[in-house]
């Protein structure tokens, strides 16, 4: 897969977040149904991602944390708020910088939250900065994971914990299929869930939690295809006809793994004391 630089990347943000920000109300991550006859509406169902990933950090008031990869600015204002914690978010792209801006002076927590364009590959911030660390679904667009992992480990005071979710490789068959979902997604590699932990070791954190839950994420892939349908004639008259069809052209190849191909990941780790 080849490796795509980091204008490229927020490019590629800059063109995805509006409709998927409006889907998802400020979350531009996966969604969590239990089970075909689960209603819960898709921003509830995204939302379950965002508290079942950010519970495993265990955070605290007054607690600094790096929201690597915000997107439009939703789950930090939710930490900030539910937590008290001091959230720096980064992100590549100048839509969801704008974004999350404005969320956080609507929900009253400019005063806990800062969001500046910054590559997760080379962080411009201190040794031990942060308490805690949130990658939720951006380290999949890493070209290399272990350098991002090793950077994390950096701005991490000793005892820091961090905590990421991301797609995995769940089955070899039918390469092409996954092939096509990579390409979309623009993911220069895709790990299995041992490829993801090998990741966080190498760079020397203590593996404390994880779990895979793809059945419950990418495959409930169908709620979410009637969820979005729902909502077409209220996208239609925001975005128009033209953008609505570029943005479906643009994720098609994500559907086309079986459900069975793409697992769900989440991790939590931890910078040892010593």
């Amino acid at each position: 897969m080849e490796t795509i630089g980091t204008s490229e990347i927020g490019t590629h943000y800059d063109e995805r977040s509006p409709i998927t920000d409006e889907l998802r109300d400020g979350q531009v991550h996966m969604w969590y149904w239990y089970d075909d006859e689960d209603d819960a509406p898709l921003r509830d169902a995204v939302h379950r991602i965002t508290r079942k990933v950010t519970d495993t950090l265990g955070l605290r008031p007054g607690e600094r944390l790096l929201d690597a990869g915000c997107g439009p600015g939703e789950t930090a204002v939710f930490l900030a708020g539910r937590y008290g914690v001091e959230v720096t978010g980064i992100t590549l792209s100048g839509y969801e910088l704008d974004q999350a801006a404005r969320r956080s002076a609507a929900n009253g927590v400019t005063h806990l939250t800062r969001f500046e364009r910054a590559d997760y590959m080379a962080l411009p911030f201190p040794d031990g900065s942060f308490d805690a660390v949130l990658a939720l679904e951006s380290l999949q667009n890493a070209p290399d994971p272990g350098r991002v992992f090793s950077e994390f480990f950096r701005v991490l005071r000793p005892g820091g914990r961090v905590s990421f979710s991301d797609f995995s490789l769940e089955s070899e068959k039918e390469p092409e299929r996954v092939a096509t979902f990579m390409s979309t997604l623009k993911l220069p590699q895709l790990p299995t869930l041992d490829g993801w932990l090998g990741y966080a070791r190498a760079a020397g954190f203590e593996i404390e939690e994880y779990t895979q839950c793809g059945p419950r994420v990418y495959g409930r892939k169908s709620k979410y295809i009637k969820a979005a349908l729902g909502r077409r004639e209220e996208l239609l008259a925001k975005f128009g006809e033209e953008a609505l069809a570029e943005f479906a052209s643009r994720h098609h190849g994500f559907f086309v793994p079986r459900k069975d191909q793409i697992g769900y990941v989440i991790v939590s780790a931890r910078r040892p004391r010593g």
